[in-house]
């Protein structure tokens, strides 16, 4: 398990047989990583950390202050120690940088006579060499070992025991909030204790303590962390951790496959339930049979537009459900999908909270957008529509109308940042209402004709127009700011416009018309757009 090699280790071997130790004996414990032979004073940018250093003391010779500094920068760096050669270049040691290796366990070694400094090196290095060549050999089999356990389990506690029993350490994963394991179990105390010690660790890096994330589909979802009791862990602690983690989120990424496979077959009831055919005793027992303790407070649906994979390849659609679950699980709400057509239905059950569902949501939202979809397909550009919230499990029906009907707006829109909440589509719930009972285009053109036909016979841009200074509440100044042209031209124009809508068009019912009816153009506008594509 060491990769290294400690300065007590080193002061054993050949050459260092007439040595005197005259400072920081009690960081003989050290590791080496490396043997460095410095003749200079000026260093900081020479080593990073855990050099024995090996000197003559040429750079600094008898001058206890350019001694001292060279300390004080050994230190800095972190260098495990120093060998120095007596009656070269240097004669004695001074009391001040005695006092300062002492002070910070700093060792300092001394040799009474001349010594090859290139044999020491050729030495050690070619020990620290094999030491990492072993290293590489026992995570090749580490590796090996937990391969063919993930062949051969179906949960991943074996895989935390496996890595406890080889390192001997103690193992705790956390899964979620509520969710810790401990490896090998611990009595209550000593578990909160060892959470402790973790939170402590996030602020002030621990020798005796790694974590590391557990990262699934670009999200993390869950964390192992590794305590020593007896010795500070070492490089290849930290190898071993990032092995273990990397087989436990192949193994926690199988199962999330599998029951999300499993999910798929209960398509049929969840078409049921959409349709609200099942009432609310019959849907909790269900949900309560596929999770048990599973406690809802509300539910709301999500339909996605997107483009089904083709030539029959399932996996990738399946890598997307998975990948948009561990975001809103992350967010309070448990996740059901199923495909209708060619859309994505989600049914995000509400775990937490029913007042801040929605800030939770668009958050969950907002991350899915951020981020790549399984196989590089960004699903950026892929269109939601959330329906009403529901309290009770029975009326989910009215929220996946409502969220068809919101994705149904949503692509009609002219705004690029229009909400995909059903709730906050206020007057295009009302404009899809004219269209479906009445004549919309009839409507609009009785209030907006004659603006029209005044810019298609003059090549004018009196409608333009309109649209800024109802957009400006009627300031001049920010309607002329807006469209780029100087007062006059506008004055000119809103004369022109007085003469067709008439001097009593900014009266508040008939500029709320007015403006009402400008959306409703780019309603019917888009609405022609989506028909010609689907002809």
């Amino acid at each position: 398990m060491k990769s290294y090699i400690s300065i007590e280790e080193i002061v054993k071997r050949k050459h260092f047989e007439h040595i005197e130790v005259i400072a920081g004996i009690e960081g003989l414990d050290r590791l080496v990583k490396w043997v460095h032979v410095v003749e200079v004073i000026q260093i900081r940018n020479l080593l990073r950390g855990n050099e024995l250093i090996l000197t003559t003391g040429l750079g600094f010779k008898d001058d206890p202050s350019l001694f001292v500094q060279f300390i004080q920068q050994l230190i800095e760096c972190e260098a495990a120690g120093l060998c120095i050669e007596i009656g070269t270049n240097t004669s004695t040691i001074p009391q001040e940088v005695i006092d300062l290796a002492n002070t910070h366990q700093f060792p300092i070694i001394m040799f009474n006579h001349e010594v090859p400094f290139v044999e020491i090196t050729q030495d050690i290095h070619s020990t620290l060499i094999n030491k990492q060549y072993q290293v590489i050999t026992d995570l090749e089999y580490y590796s090996q070992q937990l391969n063919k356990k993930l062949l051969e389990i179906s949960e991943y506690d074996e895989i935390l025991t496996f890595c406890q029993t080889y390192l001997n350490v103690q193992v705790m994963a956390r899964l979620n909030e509520n969710d810790l394991r401990f490896y090998p179990d611990a009595p209550k105390r000593e578990k909160q204790k060892l959470m402790k010690e973790r939170e402590c660790a996030k602020s002030i890096k621990q020798a005796r303590i790694a974590w590391q994330p557990v990262m699934l589909l670009g999200n993390e979802y869950a964390e192992v962390i590794i305590f020593s009791k007896d010795r500070d862990l070492t490089e290849y602690d930290y190898l071993i951790l990032d092995r273990t983690v990397t087989a436990l989120a192949q193994q926690l990424l199988r199962i999330l496959y599998v029951e999300e496979r499993k999910n798929a077959e209960e398509s049929q009831w969840m078409l049921d339930w959409l349709e609200g055919v099942h009432r609310e005793e019959i849907i909790h027992e269900h949900l309560a049979s596929l999770e048990p303790g599973l406690e809802l407070n509300g539910a709301v649906v999500c339909v996605c537009k997107y483009q089904p994979v083709k030539h029959g390849v399932e996996s990738d659609c399946t890598y997307l459900k998975l990948w948009m679950r561990t975001v809103f699980e992350q967010y309070g709400f448990h996740l059901f999908t199923i495909d209708v057509r060619q859309d994505l239905v989600l049914v995000l059950c509400n775990k937490r909270s029913a007042e801040d569902w929605k800030e939770r949501a668009v958050e969950a939202f907002e991350r899915v957008r951020q981020q790549e979809g399984t196989g590089k397909k960004s699903i950026s550009a892929y269109k939601f529509g959330v329906g009403k919230f529901i309290y009770q499990l029975e009326e989910i029906s009215l929220s996946y109308k409502t969220a068809r009907e919101a994705l149904l707006l949503t692509n009609r829109a002219t705004k690029k940042d229009m909400s995909m909440f059903y709730d906050d589509l206020h007057l295009y719930r009302i404009l899809s209402v004219i269209h479906q009972h009445a004549n919309l285009d009839e409507i609009v053109s009785d209030y907006l004709a004659p603006v029209i036909e005044y810019d298609q016979r003059y090549n004018g841009q009196l409608l333009e127009t309109l649209k800024a200074y109802l957009a400006c509440s009627g300031s001049k100044q920010e309607t002329a700011k807006r469209l780029f042209i100087v007062r006059q031209t506008l004055y000119h124009r809103i004369e022109k416009l007085e003469k067709i809508l008439g001097t009593d068009f900014m009266e508040a019912e008939k500029r709320l018309a007015l403006e009402f009816m400008l959306l409703a153009k780019d309603y019917l506008s888009i609405d022609k757009q989506l028909h010609k594509r689907s002809v």
